[in-house]
């Protein structure tokens, strides 16, 4: 009986220390999927595309120590699970922007984990801060870069330097108004249509006053800061990629976004 107490005692201390070192190594991959999830949707939702979000993804899966990893990814959620034993977790994307700053800041920190200048809490912890902290321009820089947009390219498209500077106003107009719809009112699509309806009753106004030669070519200019191009561009890649569910979901999106733009405009010259 003697004999045998110290080993059932010592049988304890393995069982016990064999279940700290599974629940510590349970607990790194929660931490890895978080961070992981956590990268992933900010990148979705800030305009990345999606081969882009499922390599920064696997990556840091790969350097965080996960054995294995597995993905789906599409625009509205992504599904991860990792080395088979936690798990899988599915993180949603309920909101869809365009902040190619904040990609930058997920793929730098991507890149100092790999080699290893910040750990994994802390390459978490900077995400989470990044996704509760705005990263865009200041207004004012970004009504300036809506001006730089319209005015040149009416003068590139139309060869109209006389409608240069009306432009430029038209469309920094236009940007305040999508600006302040898109901060306050959660309906998709309507900052677009009421900004180019704006831009619309500007430009034929601007006419009328003798601020503007062409109404056509305010228009063009000043919807140019509206425009979804990074949608079209970011759908046909993930089209050639072969993501045949994400990339024509984002190719109608930006459809969408482009028709009530459209309407907007056209709602205006039919009536005014």
């Amino acid at each position: 009986m003697d004999g045998a107490r110290p080993t059932g005692v010592v049988g304890q201390q393995r069982l016990i220390k064999g279940g700290i070192a599974v629940s510590a190594s349970t607990e790194h991959d929660q931490l890895i999927l978080h961070t992981a999830l956590t990268a992933g949707r900010i990148m979705i939702e800030n305009g990345s595309e999606i081969e882009r979000v499922e390599d920064t993804m696997t990556r840091i899966a790969t350097n965080a120590g996960a054995q294995t990893s597995q993905l789906f990814v599409m625009i509205t959620g992504i599904l991860m699970a990792i080395n088979g034993e936690v798990g899988a977790q599915i993180q949603p994307v309920k909101r869809r922007t365009f902040d190619l700053e904040k990609i930058a800041v997920v793929n730098e920190l991507s890149r100092e984990f790999a080699v290893q200048q910040i750990t994994l809490q802390q390459f978490a912890d900077r995400l989470d801060h990044l996704d509760s902290v705005s990263k865009y321009f200041p207004f004012w820089l970004q009504l300036l870069a809506a001006a730089l947009v319209s005015g040149p390219l009416e003068v590139v498209f139309r060869h109209n330097l006389h409608d240069f500077w009306i432009t430029c106003f038209v469309g920094m107009v236009g940007w305040v108004v999508y600006y302040l719809i898109s901060k306050y009112v959660e309906i998709r699509f309507l900052a677009e249509f009421a900004s180019a309806a704006v831009i619309g009753l500007l430009a034929v106004w601007s006419h009328h006053l003798g601020l503007g030669n062409s109404v056509d070519d305010v228009i063009i200019g000043s919807v140019m800061p509206l425009v979804p191009g990074v949608p079209i561009t970011n759908s046909v890649r993930d089209i050639l990629a072969g993501n045949l569910v994400s990339g024509p979901a984002r190719g109608v999106e930006a459809l969408v976004s482009a028709a009530a733009i459209g309407f907007g405009i056209a709602m205006v010259l039919q009536f005014v």
